[in-house]
């Protein structure tokens, strides 16, 4: 049986970003999940009229001391986290990550470091950025950032495929040991592409995937989850990598058949399972 992991990430109750975007894909993958919410919102908030609230810190904290008291953080594999609001929530995040890997050493963390997108920049609270440069990345296993986090948590532009494995390179020396840099546009992908650029000890992976022509929220979150899981199951950064984008593009693609602004991530479950293309992660 697959460890479970802790997920401390936002939840929404219609649609799926966040836990919402988490939780099920992994069950279904087999892996039991223990999400614990930093916010709860009626939907995310690109829909207008949205209601809700976030969490305080002590709430993560008193969770946690929960599990401890009950002896289950020894099972637990890592931990999870995404948007996390506010810098006191992603202590309270590292706060469970040292409980966990107390109870077990070889616990991972996959941080998925939401702080703003190419076009739109910043889009986070004032120092929730520098909260993950700083102070989660030094104690992060694995770290997927989209193209403007990356350059924004290495310091270094990413425009062509040197560049980005240097600013790969620099983002594993605040830390992590795996890097996933998502979304990126470099100076040889095709305008009808997306280039996703993966680093580890033994070296880079390039994948390439048909750009969609559909824009929907929570395919960062399922491809962080999903990385996660399949690292944790092979060890093997580009196997974790090629599984995980041809199930998010298979579910992306669904999701523009059928019209919907979610994902359709109950309806096209199988694609978590078994792809219906795969795309394949190139040594480069």
């Amino acid at each position: 049986m697959l460890q479970p992991i802790l997920s401390i990430q936002s939840h929404v109750v219609m649609g799926h970003v966040g836990n919402s975007a988490a939780v099920f894909p992994l069950q279904r993958l087999g892996r039991e999940v223990w999400p614990l919410m930093t916010v709860q919102f009626s939907s995310h908030t690109g829909y207008p009229g949205w209601r809700g609230r976030a969490f305080d810190a002590g709430l993560i904290d008193e969770c946690v001391a929960g599990l401890r008291a009950i002896g289950a953080l020894p099972r637990c594999a890592g931990l999870l986290t995404g948007y996390l609001g506010r810098p006191e929530i992603g202590e309270a995040a590292l706060r469970a990550l040292s409980h966990i890997r107390a109870a077990n050493s070889g616990a991972a963390y996959a941080c998925d470091p939401v702080i703003g997108d190419v076009g739109r920049g910043s889009y986070v609270a004032e120092g929730v950025g520098e909260f993950f440069r700083d102070r989660a990345l030094p104690f992060a296993t694995i770290a997927t950032p989209n193209a403007f986090e990356l350059e924004w948590l290495s310091g270094e532009p990413a425009r062509d495929l040197a560049a980005a494995r240097r600013a790969i390179a620099a983002l594993s020396r605040r830390g992590p040991r795996i890097v996933v840099a998502k979304s990126l546009a470099l100076d040889d992908t095709p305008a009808e592409a997306l280039d996703m650029l993966a680093g580890d000890e033994t070296g880079f992976w390039r994948l390439r995937t048909p750009k969609l022509p559909i824009a929907v929220n929570g395919a960062g979150d399922l491809f962080a989850a999903l990385f996660f899981h399949h690292w944790l199951e092979t060890g093997a950064t580009p196997v974790a990598l090629s599984r995980s984008v041809s199930s998010v593009h298979a579910i992306v693609t669904a999701t523009k058949a059928a019209g919907s602004r979610e994902l359709i991530l109950v309806a096209a479950q199988e694609e978590l399972v078994r792809p219906s293309r795969f795309f394949a992660a190139e040594p480069v």
